[in-house]
């Protein structure tokens, strides 16, 4: 091929490199987005530092040979398209870093898209994500927080960090302070609009009501709303435009033709216009900012876990107050009975109970004594302990999970790519049509002041601020609903793609089963006691750490009565253990060593077929050369696991378990849970065969596992699950981490995440279809200012609105 070579190549998957990709960032971007457009193309990967493209396809649908002359077509029309101008030159050698921001400022999705375009265009940025809803901005680059922060004050913005949980909750101690200020902004221009449109409706020929509607609409334009004219004109400073722009435009113009009429009174003037558009936007975006605020609910509720201070034993044994970002690492911290722990720990001294739910999901108190580690923001109990510092800032679980959530709902989700591609072409084509309207109103002989109103209309109607909250609302509040319940969602791609799954494979222990065998039968023979063969099977287990030993031991606690040591003691690998205890000869094991021993077993023999037909390890006891009784020891499945796969049932999702235990074992507990399929005595590769064939088959796969044997399947699936603790599930690589272990929390999520889709795409539609509507609603004439304003208000509210009914 003319423009790459091929250099490696698989049945569905094929790599090439190409020239005119290396280091060509826009190239790679344009390639994979037309490459990703071909619905027998199922994955690209580019590095554009050595142009390399990896492409994953269907084959059938898509012979290679086709694929390769299509792939040399598209790199050839763009080595011949004219390369973008670059940009002023700047060092971007060193290492890369990723750095995030608060952004103050940004009142429509155009503001978001035009602060990442700005980023992207910076040649030390590597990619930069900019979410409207959360108002944040994600940068990862060779350029620091205080790059990025000049390139956003460059624009009229404000940037503040926000690395640490002290940092975030003065965040959101000035998103409360907004929501004060749009309210305050709000009611002064109701208060000073009232009689400008009770004057406007009069249609008088007063000099005297003429100046009063000047003197106050210019207060309203100039005054509660003059930070939508600072913005419009910060960007109109760099050659740029958003819905300010728009907006300042339209009220201004209006503000503007009306201006002569003060003197002379046949002149048509439209002071009640301009203050009526002003003071609708401004209610618009005081709603917007409370309703934004609720979907922002369960980061600013995780936020809030972290005390603002902690108390620090000193050198010589004072305690003394102090702010959490004082608190270093090593410090020795007291936590008293009712304080929420600082940071992260280990217990030095004392003991109490932790309430951990908001952590890890589970409602009850976790005990802890000296050596056992303690997360920062969690309620400490009736205790009071000294804990040494092992974590602060960034680095705490706590904090780990409000980045964790941060991430997820700062994803770009791929049906948004729609919405971008829109919003970003919006304002100069919203600007273009009103141009139009004014022009054809003119030349079809309307008044100037007609076309002008039309033209108006046209510039308020259009609203891409609903295009641009469609997406990041829903997803925020769906990734926060999921984290109040366990639910951790890595990538806001695994929540679109969590509701397309229709198939759901499943590990066996750890996941399906606790992962902890116990004793779930005991068959004791007459003539022996129960407590009496407790002693003797505690004392003879008591030097082994098989796990069947440990069950055994389990099984012993509770119903023991004396305390008994054994004499003599033997472990026999693979088989079971031999002693002497209160002068009686003791063998526990299986059936190979006792009938080496010359114990015959026929009269446990229908027992041990029982047994052995629901999966279930048989162990023996024999005594002085009698059998006396037969242990079923099991791996159990967790509480609420057969529920969690009828949930899954319910929601029409096949199950599957792929596990590395026998058939017997496998099938039984597949039949306790309800579960539809089993494959039996799998490695690592099987399950990851497994996935592969079912995803070849058409199926959408969901992947639970406990992460460590399961990496591999958990990689290949559409979502992996993993099983997780409180803490680390900052640490995960899965898209989605399940804390405590709780598998119902998988239906959930689930049925979240197909909630969260419907919720996006009645969003979209409602802001496309709005959009569809309003602007030739208002270019025909059918529309006067003051309603488009409006309804360009309550557009963007009725999205966000929508998203919240998640919370239900």
């Amino acid at each position: 091929m003319k423009h790459f070579r091929v250099v490696h190549r698989l049945s569905r998957r094929i790599r090439v490199i190409a020239p005119p990709l290396v280091k060509e960032a826009e190239r790679c971007y344009i390639l994979e987005i037309l490459l990703r457009k071909h619905p027998a193309v199922k994955d690209v990967a580019i590095v554009a530092d050595i142009g390399s493209l990896a492409i994953r396809f269907d084959p059938l649908a898509l012979p290679e040979e086709r694929l390769l002359a299509t792939l040399d077509a598209v790199l050839g029309n763009l080595v011949a398209a004219p390369r973008a101008q670059p940009v002023a030159a700047a060092p971007v050698d060193g290492p890369v870093s990723e750095c995030s921001v608060a952004v103050e400022g940004m009142t429509c999705a155009s503001c978001a898209l035009l602060i990442e375009m700005k980023l992207k265009r910076d040649p030390r940025v590597r990619n930069a994500a900019v979410n409207f809803a959360a108002a944040t901005v994600t940068v990862q680059g060779v350029i620091d927080r205080d790059g990025v922060s000049e390139v956003v004050r460059r624009l009229g913005y404000e940037a503040r960090p926000m690395d640490t949980l002290s940092q975030r909750r003065l965040l959101v101690e000035r998103e409360k302070e907004r929501v004060e200020e749009a309210k305050k902004r709000f009611v002064q221009s109701a208060l000073l609009t009232v009689p400008v449109m009770i004057s406007g409706m009069m249609m008088h020929r007063s000099p005297t009501l003429r100046v009063m509607e000047f003197v106050l609409s210019s207060a309203i334009l100039f005054g509660s709303s003059q930070s939508i004219f600072k913005k419009a004109w910060a960007l109109a400073k760099q050659g740029e435009a958003n819905m300010d722009t728009l907006i300042a435009i339209g009220s201004g113009a209006a503000w503007v033709y009306s201006i002569p009429g003060v003197l002379k009174m046949h002149h048509h003037v439209y002071f009640e216009s301009a203050a009526g558009i002003c003071t609708f936007v401004l209610l618009g975006r005081y709603m917007e900012e409370r309703a934004k605020g609720k979907a922002s609910e369960a980061i600013r509720k995780l936020i809030e876990l972290q005390p603002e201070t902690a108390l620090r034993i000193e050198a010589d044994g004072n305690e003394r107050e102090i702010a959490i970002d004082d608190v270093q690492l090593g410090d020795v911290l007291r936590v008293r009975s009712g304080d929420k722990v600082p940071t992260d720990g280990r217990v030095l001294e004392g003991r109490s109970s932790i309430d951990e739910a908001m952590i890890t999901g589970e409602s009850l108190p976790v005990a802890k004594a000296p050596g056992d580690t303690v997360i920062g923001g969690c309620l400490n109990g009736n205790g009071s302990f000294t804990m040494t510092v092992t974590a602060i800032g960034g680095d705490t679980v706590l904090s780990g999970i409000v980045k964790l959530v941060d991430h997820a709902q700062g994803s770009k989700l791929p049906v948004q790519k729609l919405a971008d591609r829109i919003s970003a072409r919006f304002v100069p084509a919203v600007g273009g049509v009103a141009a139009l309207t004014f022009g054809g109103w003119a030349l079809a002989g309307a008044p100037v002041s007609a076309a002008l109103a039309h033209s108006v209309a046209v510039l308020l109607i259009a609203c891409p601020c609903a295009l641009g909250l469609a997406t990041p609302t829903a997803i925020m509040v769906g990734t926060g609903q999921a984290a109040k319940r366990g639910i951790y969602i890595r990538h806001g791609e695994a929540l679109e793609t969590a509701a397309k799954l229709t198939t759901v494979v499943f590990d066996k222990t750890g996941t399906i089963t606790e992962g902890k065998p116990v004793v779930t039968d005991a068959f004791i023979l007459p003539g022996m006691g129960e407590d009496r063969l407790a002693s003797l099977v505690a004392a003879a287990e008591a030097g082994s750490e098989h796990f069947l030993a440990r069950a055994l031991g389990e099984w012993s606690k509770p119903r023991l009565k004396d305390s008994l040591t054994a004499e003599v003691y033997a472990a026999h690998p693979g088989r079971g253990v031999t002693a002497r205890v209160d002068g009686l000869d003791i063998i526990i094991g299986n059936a190979a060593l006792l009938e080496e021993r010359g114990i015959a077993l026929t009269a446990l023999a229908d027992e041990a077929g029982r047994l052995a037909d629901q999966g279930k390890t048989p162990v023996y006891a024999a005594i002085d050369g009698r059998p006396v009784a037969i242990f079923a020891i099991a791996d159990q499945p967790r509480p609420g696991a057969a529920e969690a796969i009828a949930l899954l049932h319910r929601l029409g999702l096949k199950t599957v378990m792929a596990t590395g235990d026998v058939e017997a074992v496998a099938s039984h507990v597949a039949r306790e849970v309800g579960i539809d399929r089993v494959l039996a005595r799998c490695t690592p590769a099987d399950k990851l065969a497994a996935v592969r064939e079912l995803q070849a088959a058409g199926e959408k796969v969901g992947m639970i596992g406990d992460g460590i044997n399961d990496a591999p399947a958990l990689a290949a699936a559409d979502v992996g699950f993993a099983i997780g603790g409180g803490a680390d599930i900052a640490v995960e690589s899965a898209d989605i981490t399940l804390v405590g272990g709780d598998i119902a929390r998988v239906a959930a999520g689930i049925d979240l995440s197909r909630r969260t889709m419907a919720i996006i795409r009645q969003n979209l539609f409602w802001a496309l279809g709005y959009n569809v509507i309003a602007i030739p609603s208002a270019a025909t004439g059918r529309l006067n200012p003051m309603i488009a304003a409006a309804a360009m208000a309550m557009s963007s509210v009725s999205v966000v609105a929508n998203s919240l009914r998640l919370q239900r």
